[in-house]
Order: C-alpha cells, then structure tokens, then sequence
C-alpha cells in the first residue's frame, strides 16, 4: 500500500480496517491457458507456463493467515481456542497464540485439541474432525493411535487445505501454491519431519537483491523500517489500540522525504517497503487494519524471515503436502463432503453434510479457517457463545497470494535467490529466483493484503501482464551508478 493510500486511509482509519478445509463447493486452482504467441508488451518474455492463486475467492479457506486486527488481542486467540461443552473443539492456527498463521501453529493446535478431546472422552466414543488440513489430520491421527473411533470430514476432494503442492509435468519440480518455507529452529520439527518423508528441501541462501523500478541495486536504507519501529513503539504508551497506519501518521514517524536520492528512491519509498516487507506480507492485511499494539512478529511466519522479508530458511520442493497425506493414510476420511451445520447438545454432536446426509459423533474438532468461520457458510446449533462469536469477529483474515512462472530459459542477469523492489506500484513486490536452487528457470512471486484482492480479480492474461511488469527491474541491464 503506498504512502498516499494509508495516510487517506487512516484519516478514517480509527474504524478502518491464509489450512484447513470446510463447506462448499471444491474449488481446483485454474491453470492458465498456454500464452498465445502475440507481441508481448512487456520487456520480459511470456513464460511457458504460470499457476496462481486466489486465497481470498476460495470458499473454503476465505483468506491465506489470521492476523491480528485493531482491538483484537492473542487472548482472541485462546478465547476461540476453549471448548464449548466438551462437545466442540476447535483448532487451526487461528488458535495458536504463539505461531498464528504457520503450519507449525496449526500442527501444534491439533495436538492440543487432541489431548482435550482425551481428557474428556470415553474410550469408546466417536470423534468426528471437520477438516484434513495439518491441524485436522494432526489430530485425527492423534486419537486413532490412542484407540477412538474417528472420522474425518472433509469438503476437498484432497487432504492438504491450505498446504496445497501442484506436481503436474508443466513443472520441473512440485510447487507450492501454499506455504514454500520451512523456518529450522528449535520451535518446529517440520523440516526433520520432511525429510525423514522423502520430501526434498533447500536452503536459501541469505540475502536479498532490491532494485528501482529502473533496475538499479538499492541498497536496503534502515529508514523505512525505522519508521515502523517506531510507529510501534509510540502506540505501545497510547491509551487505546490503533491501527499501525494510524501509528505511522499520529507519531510522526510517517513524515519522511519523498525527494527521491541518487538511486531515485525516497525515504517514503523506503517506508513502502518496510510496510509491506513487515506488516502486509507477515499478516496479509493492509496497515490500516494491524493492530499496532499486536502488529506481526518477523521471523514467525511460514515465509518471513528475521529482517522481516518472507526468506526461511529452506525452501519445500519435493511436496510439502506429503506431511498431511502420509499421516492421513488408515484414517477414515470423508472426501467432497462440505459440512453445513454443527448441532451439539450434552448428549453428543450431529454434522449436516451439504448433501443432505448427517453424521453423529460424541465430540467435533473444527479446523476450519478462520474466514470460513466469519461467514455464514457453516452454521452452529445453538449458536456458538458470544466470547467465540467476538473473538472471531475481532481477529481478521489475511491474503497472501502466489504466482509461479516458468520460462525456457532465464531473462535475468542476477544469481540471487530473493528478489525485491522499492518504488513502483505493481503490486509484486518480492520475488523468488529458483534458477541457483534447482537449474530450472522458475520464479515464485508473492502478492498481500489489497494488491492480492485487486489482482484476483483479474483474468489469468492481465494478471500475468502485471506480474512480467513488476519483473522488468530484473530484465533490465542495471544502470552505472552516477556521480
């Protein structure tokens, strides 16, 4: 979001404002047509093939991430996470306090709503879990190996959610259309759990090339991300939460140069990019919706990394979903099958199916994400309490949508992994150069918040004109520095 947009935007913006599958129709990921062989108008060649996604028009996600909205607090988190009755639970990493929006978060929130379900449970009841994404499965295996009856129900006709790997032969190699990274810390396992499935992972090489709109190498000015830092800090002493565009404006730390420097580039083009380096990408919003009290934590996220940028520290090629699919083998899963209603008594749960058919269980973990979970698509009998109700209200849903482009051979002239632009409005910010990694001319671009929800809004031909616009820095012969 540029300067000009949050400062119109938090003049009102003290009210201003994606895992797991649900209910509705399968929605399957187009691929677009083969470009056609007409004059492209851009410098940077059609490619061979491109795969997008659109998180915020699927129906069963609404969203890639939960973030934290103004007002809302981790405590939301906690609230959605409660049982209701020991007869609904709920998990997701809408319900992780300490990895909201990563795959870790939501493994780690199906082992909690496990042992929760085990503390209360018979030994012979019948658990029914709404929804095979990493959560779901996680905690349907749990419950088998200790001995109950379970069900999975599931409205994809795969396991997976928002872990979704494309292998198909258009692709040298599975590709990701959720999240790519796997950050290596003591916090998560996942990346020894990849490889002990076969699954192939990389490492990213550190670093970050930035070029102007003209192509130029930037380096990266501390001003921006300043700016923020200390927009953050000021709301941290204010009575009330704002918005983190809110705090830019209200503590001064927005009113920056936007005389551009040598290279072209303004202080304020540098603040750009700091908010979406650190707050459009890591929540998927726009900063006039982040809580500035509770703003985005770099370093967290499937895709950032600890300067802020969504680098982790390997990459998943091989098919991250084979994580869920190998754990969902033995399960009992209900395919294609949208659950539309979540009745509950003392007595046990009763799930109406969008066919029409119900299913009985003892107890429900719902998985679904949390932008399923704001709109009327899957229905609460009673309905839920008002603490549930609020805490869903008050958290937001994120976009974080992805563009893989293969070309015959590369057009760049850079052996850098990770790509970004400071200046520009094209919406594609950051970029993934997969050529060093794997020898396949392959790019993997990242769009947030509103430039996601404007691009999906496009067909695949102007979607992919924007996109091979926001490439031409790196197709570009990089200037000689002046002076």
């Amino acid at each position: 979001m540029k300067r000009r947009t949050f400062l119109i935007g938090s003049a009102s913006g003290l009210s201003i404002f994606a895992l797991t599958a649900c209910t509705g129709p399968s929605p399957v990921p187009s691929i677009s047509p083969s470009p056609s062989e007409s004059p492209s108008p851009s410098l940077v060649p059609r490619p061979q093939a491109m795969r997008r996604t659109s998180w915020s028009k699927d129906p069963f996600a609404r969203g890639s991430m939960s973030f934290t909205a103004v007002g809302a607090t981790p405590a939301d988190r906690t609230t959605l996470a409660t049982p209701v009755q020991d007869r609904v639970f709920f998990a997701g990493e809408a319900t992780s306090v300490e990895l909201p929006g990563t795959v870790q978060g939501a493994r780690d929130s199906g082992r909690r709503a496990a042992r929760e379900v085990m503390a209360v449970a018979g030994a012979d009841e019948r658990i029914a879990v709404v929804g095979a994404g990493m959560a779901g499965i996680t905690a349907a295996g749990l419950l088998r190996d200790a001995g109950y009856d379970v069900v999975v129900i599931e409205a994809r006709k795969r396991v997976g959610g928002r872990i979704a790997t494309v292998s198909d032969p258009d692709w040298p190699f599975p590709i990701e259309l959720g999240p790519s990274f796997v950050r290596n810390s003591t916090a998560s396992r996942l990346d020894e759990d990849l490889a002990r499935a076969g699954v192939t992972t990389l490492p990213v090489p550190g670093g970050t090339e930035t070029r102007t709109p003209a192509g130029a190498i930037a380096p990266v000015s501390p001003v921006g991300s300043g700016a923020v830092a200390e927009a953050i800090a000021w709301a941290a002493g204010q009575p009330q939460d704002v918005s983190v565009a809110v705090a830019l404006v209200e503590s001064g730390a927005s009113d920056l140069s936007d005389t551009p420097g040598e290279n072209g580039v303004s202080e304020v083009d540098w603040l750009d990019h700091a908010v979406a380096g650190e707050i459009q990408q890591l929540s998927g919003a726009e900063a006039g919706l982040v809580s500035a009290w509770f703003p985005p934590q770099a370093g967290t996220g499937d895709d950032t990394a600890e300067d802020g940028t969504w680098q982790g520290d390997r990459i998943v090629l091989g098919g991250y979903s084979t994580l869920v699919s190998e754990a969902a083998v033995d399960l009992d899963l209900l395919a294609s099958s949208a659950v539309r209603r979540i009745a509950y008594t003392d007595e046990g749960v009763s799930l109406r199916l969008e066919t029409g058919e119900s299913l009985g269980a003892d107890r429900v973990i719902v998985t679904v994400p949390l932008g399923v979970l704001k709109t009327d698509a899957l229905e609460f009998a009673p309905p839920l309490p008002f603490e549930h109700r609020g805490a869903i209200a008050a958290l937001g849903m994120g976009v974080l949508d992805k563009v893989w482009l293969r070309f015959p051979e590369p057009f760049w002239d850079t052996d850098v992994t990770l790509w970004s632009v400071v200046g520009g409005d094209s919406g594609f910010q950051d970029w993934v150069n997969l050529e060093p990694l794997t020898g396949e001319a392959v790019l993997m671009g990242v769009v947030a918040a509103d430039d996601a929800l404007r691009l999906a809004k496009l067909g695949d031909d102007d979607f992919l004109a924007a996109a091979l616009a926001s490439l031409e820095p790196f197709a570009l012969p990089v200037p000689e520095p002046t002076g």
